[in-house]
């Protein structure tokens, strides 16, 4: 059974369904700038919503920490047991994790060096996911490794690496190779016991705005208006990441939208010339009592069925863009199929019907308002 099957009932849809199809090529050009319209603005969305997953994926542990440093106004050389106290009691019940830090270069068996940044830290499984081994809650003794360095170097789990005269044995492999895990070695805290103070203090709260509070909290109890003791500093609220990224849709919604404008346009300029090439037709029907409400809904449908065709194609097409830009930049291709990349396939249909009914409306009016005998005259 075919469209036109289907149609018979409404002879004004009819009508416009075969009229579309009387001139094939200028038919296809106008639904193919409907197609490009909405291809740009689902694309765009999905795109800046697969930014959006894959940055509250990577940002939502960080936002929930508050660094702590030595602030230019600070009288040690670092931050003091005092100091460490104070900001467990504001912290409650946050997860706060002093560290001295070093840097060193430690050689492998056969002799290949690597430069390494050390940390020691007594609450590694607070900072530290490990590929291989255990990330102690307590280290008390051994140590942790970047993954990346380990395999440079062609190291193992129990092998002995060398700081400061001491051995330490490999216990596991530093997941990340980002923010704090790129070469990288982990000691217990004691390992660098020449150092008197703390180099940094991690906190790791509930969630984001419990690091923000407390941040707020240690900068007031620590800092005057003139005065910096100890440095503050959070990656803000997800909320935040959140605001920021959902601004970038809507500016690339935006610029989407510009397509679709134009390809209103077009669809615009293919119904004014269908109209005037169809004037003595339309006069024709006319002259047989056919009423002006039903050649306006004859040019109308024809403008709702262009935008449904190009929208259906468009949408079809966004699909498989977005299954592309959500494997290659949230690493799993199936979360287009989550509402907030689904939702712009349906703007982008709904747009481009919208748009193309718009552009049929002053065509529709006039070919609906000439008078019979002035259309049959040409």
């Amino acid at each position: 059974m075919g469209i036109a099957d289907v149609l018979w009932r409404f002879p004004s849809a009819l009508m416009a369904w075969r009229n579309l199809g009387r001139n094939r090529v200028r038919t296809g050009l106008a639904a193919l700038g409907i197609v490009i319209g909405v291809i740009s603005i689902a694309s765009l969305g999905m795109a800046g919503a697969a930014l959006q997953q894959q940055a509250t994926s990577s940002l939502g542990s960080l936002t929930d920490e508050v660094t702590v440093s030595p602030g230019q106004d600070i009288t040690t050389d670092g931050i003091t047991d005092d100091q460490v106290s104070e900001i467990r009691g504001i912290a409650d019940d946050a997860t706060v994790v002093p560290q001295k830090s070093n840097s060193t270069t430690i050689t492998s068996r056969n002799g290949q060096e690597a430069w390494v940044s050390v940390t020691g830290v007594t609450q590694a499984s607070a900072m530290y996911n490990v590929s291989r081994g255990e990330s102690p809650e307590r280290l008390q003794s051994g140590a942790l490794i970047s993954n990346g360095t380990a395999t440079r170097l062609g190291l193992e789990i129990g092998d002995p690496v060398e700081y400061d005269g001491q051995l330490y044995r490999i216990r596991g492999f530093i997941e990340t190779e980002g923010f704090g895990g790129g070469n990288e070695l982990v000691l217990p805290v004691s390992a660098l016991s020449d150092q008197q103070h703390y180099g940094t203090v991690t906190i790791i709260a509930e969630d984001g705005a419990a690091a923000q509070e407390i941040a707020a909290s240690i900068s007031e109890r620590f800092n005057g208006e003139d005065e910096q003791v100890l440095s503050v500093f959070t990656f803000g609220g997800q909320d935040n990441v959140g605001s920021f990224l959902n601004t970038l849709n809507l500016a690339l919604l935006g610029i989407g939208s510009i397509s679709l404008i134009v390809a209103s346009v077009a669809i615009l300029n293919v119904m004014l010339m269908s109209t005037i090439e169809r004037r003595g037709e339309i006069g024709v029907l006319r002259a047989v009592g056919i009423r002006r409400g039903e050649v306006l809904r004859m040019i109308l449908t024809e403008a709702m069925f262009l935008g449904v065709v190009g929208g259906l194609v468009g949408a079809a097409v966004s699909l498989a863009v977005g299954l592309f830009m959500f494997d290659a930049i949230a690493g799993d291709a199936m979360l287009v199929f989550n509402w907030s990349g689904l939702r712009y396939l349906v703007l982008g249909f709904g747009f481009a019907v919208l748009a193309s009914l718009l552009s049929g409306i002053y065509p529709a009016w006039k070919a609906a308002n000439d008078r019979p005998v002035d259309s049959l005259r040409g």
